[in-house]
Formats: C-alpha cells, sequence, structure tokens
C-alpha cells in the first residue's frame, strides 16, 4: 500500500517502527476501578518522539509505552478518546486526525471493542468539528463512534467562584465513569487563563457539558453552557484550583500530547503555528503534561493548576523522576512564545490570592 501524506498505513507503521505489534486481545471486561494516584516520590515512565509525520510520531510513543497502557486497559470496560477541540473550525486549535490515526492504529490489535470518540466544544456542536477536521474518514478503517457529550448523560458535581461559594457544572457521566479507559488526545498550546492548556484541561473542562444545540452568538437552540463556570469568576480567579481539585476524579487514564504543530501566543484559539514535530504519551498525564511544560519552554512552578496537581501527588511532576523514553527533553526544547497577557495570569499563581495559598492545603475541604 502507499503511503498517503494525511494517512498513514498499519504496514508503514510497523516500517516505521521495525517492529511487529503485539498479539492478543486486552480483555475490557474486568472489575472497574480507579488506579491510584502516583505519589511524588514514584518514577513515571513517558516517550518523547520526534519526526516527520504526526500520525507515526503518535503511534511510536505509544509503541514504547504499551506495557504501561495495557496495564490500564485491563482494568476498564470502555475506551474513548477525548480530543482537543475548543472550536470547530481551526485546525490549529484543535486534535489533527492524524493524531487520532496513529492512537487507534496503536488501538487496533489491541482494543476489541467498538472505541468511541467524544466531545464537547467549546461553543458548537462536535459533529461540526468531527466534519470540518476530517474525523469521519476514521470510521473507513477503525470500529469507532462519534458522541457529542453533550447529548449524553450528566452528573453534576461543583466548583468554586471568586467568592468561594460553590457554584454546580454538570459533567460527562462518561468521561466520570471508572469504567471508562480515558484517552487525552491533547495539542501543544498556550491560553489566555492557565499560561498552557495540555492533557488534564482538555478532559477537565471538555467534560464540563453544555446545552444540546448551544451556539456561541445567535442561531444556537440552546441557552446555557457551563464551560465558563469553572473559570472561578469574571477576572479567572478559581480557574486553576477549579481544575487542580476535579483533577483527582476527572484525568486521563493516558496522555497523548501532539506537538507536531504546537500554538503559541494568543491560544487557545487565536495564536499562531510552531513546528515542533514532536508528540509525548504517558499513562501518567502529570508526567506527560510536565515533559511538554519544558518542551515548550515554560516554568512548570507558574502553572498553577499543575503544580498544584504535582504538590498533592496526584502524578510525577519531577523530571528527575521520569523516565523518558526516545529522544532526550533538552534536545527539542522550543521557547514558545506566551499570551499576551501572561503577566497577569501569573498574578493569580505568585499573588497572595486565598485560592492558591488554600489549593494544596489539606485541610480546606474538596467541593468537587
Amino acid at each position: 500500500m502507499k503511503s498517503r501524506q494525511h494517512s498513514v498505513t498499519r504496514r508503514d507503521f510497523l516500517k516505521a517502527t521495525a517492529c511487529g505489534v503485539l498479539g492478543g486481545i486486552v480483555a475490557l471486561n474486568a472489575p472497574r476501578g480507579v488506579a491510584a494516584p502516583a505519589s511524588s516520590g514514584a518514577r513515571s515512565r513517558a516517550a518523547l518522539v520526534k519526526g516527520d509525520t504526526r500520525a507515526e510520531n503518535i503511534f511510536k510513543a505509544l509503541k514504547m509505552i504499551e506495557g504501561d497502557i495495557r496495564k490500564g486497559l485491563a482494568k476498564k470496560k470502555r475506551v474513548v478518546i477525548k480530543p482537543n477541540m475548543v472550536g470547530t473550525n481551526t485546525q490549529l486549535c484543535a486534535s489533527h486526525a492524524d493524531c487520532l490515526e496513529g492512537i487507534l492504529e496503536f488501538l487496533k490489535p489491541v482494543v476489541k471493542d467498538e472505541i468511541i470518540i467524544a466531545e464537547s466544544p467549546g461553543g458548537s456542536p462536535a459533529a461540526e468539528g468531527y466534519s470540518n477536521y476530517g474525523y469521519y474518514r476514521l470510521k473507513k478503517k477503525y470500529n469507532v463512534k462519534f458522541l457529542d457529550l453533550d447529548e449524553e448523560p450528566f452528573t453534576v458535581r461543583s466548583v468554586i467562584d471568586e467568592r468561594f461559594y460553590p457554584r454546580p457544572v454538570r459533567f460527562s457521566r462518561l468521561l466520570l465513569d471508572p469504567g471508562t479507559y480515558i484517552i487525552s488526545s491533547a495539542v501543544f498550546k498556550t491560553h489566555d487563563r492557565v499560561v498552557v492548556t495540555l492533557s488534564l484541561k482538555n478532559i477537565v473542562v471538555g467534560a464540563a457539558i453544555k446545552d444540546r444545540g448551544f451556539r456561541w452568538g445567535q442561531g444556537g437552540r440552546g441557552k446555557k453552557n457551563d464551560k465558563p463556570i469553572i473559570h472561578g469568576g469574571r477576572a479567572n480567579e478559581g480557574i486553576n484550583y477549579n481544575i487542580f481539585m476535579l483533577a483527582e476524579k476527572l484525568h486521563p487514564d493516558l496522555a497523548v500530547i501532539d506537538g507536531f504543530q504546537g500554538m503559541e501566543r494568543n491560544g487557545p484559539m487565536g495564536g499562531t503555528p510552531v513546528d515542533h514535530k514532536v508528540a509525548v504519551a504517558s499513562a501518567d498525564w502529570l508526567a506527560a503534561d510536565r515533559i511538554a511544560v519544558e518542551l515548550m519552554g515554560f516554568d512548570f512552578a507558574k502553572i498553577g493548576y499543575l503544580s498544584f496537581s504535582a504538590q498533592r501527588g496526584l502524578g510525577q511532576g519531577d523530571l528527575n523522576k521520569i523516565e523518558v523514553l526516545g529522544e532526550r527533553v533538552e534536545d527539542h526544547i522550543r521557547k514558545y512564545r506566551p499570551h499576551d497577557n501572561v503577566e497577569r495570569q501569573y498574578k493569580w499563581i505568585e499573588g497572595p490570592h486565598a485560592l492558591n495559598r488554600r489549593a494544596t492545603n489539606p485541610h480546606f475541604s474538596q467541593v468537587a
């Protein structure tokens, strides 16, 4: 078979990796359970790949940590890939179909059941993004089903606003189900509220739903979008705290972060491209996000929600305790230009604001 620029065949993957795909099928009907979060002292493994083809980068990274992935899958009932689709008509802001193809190609011999691709975009129906970004072509090669999380059952959880008042938010029941193996297909992007957005934020904010048919501006059927509530106030005072608190129960089981073409400056929607040509994958989502932050040239201590998560031991945030397979992190660092308002974002982390002082205080009750 011939390889197309935007569709890499399985034979191409096998040739690129110079190894066969391990046989066997993972049973997804094992008893339900949630893996315990990694302590701050535990070592984690992550893969870092650099190459000239997006899908092959993803495939190679996943092959490097195949054992970790199989262990996680054995405890779950279903597999859900959650793309990052903050908008539905700007490719740079969203997961590329080739990235999803790399994930699906890896899973093809591993998972026998139907794989779900599920999303709740920021301000429009998921089907628009699936169509605009060419996701539906994946149905021709893989056993996948597409869902709009806004049309699925939800569960209500609470976050806080700038006054520390609890605010109810509707979250996808599918992503909260401990029987779901969640794959976060994220993108290297700067952000206008939390400096960078990677695998964790893709899941937490993406799991918050909106009314069916909601659309920013005119023309939508729905009236309410719960995603902005997570921002924790008009000036985003509580956003880092809320993402951190939700992370304990709402996080990826597998982080896949595509940096083939990242976004700098005014992300997550209006930034400019960075041709980085890297991919990061790990069964420890915090380890993956930690590596991505380093590759983007940012100070991890200033990424509030990730720094809080590391202090709480929700994963491994110490680069010295992450076994990086493949490329060396220091060889591929790029200085992404931050959002224009980054100094304002840093104030909520460096300043004396109560939300950040309390974030890692074990005596502060969890409202999530």
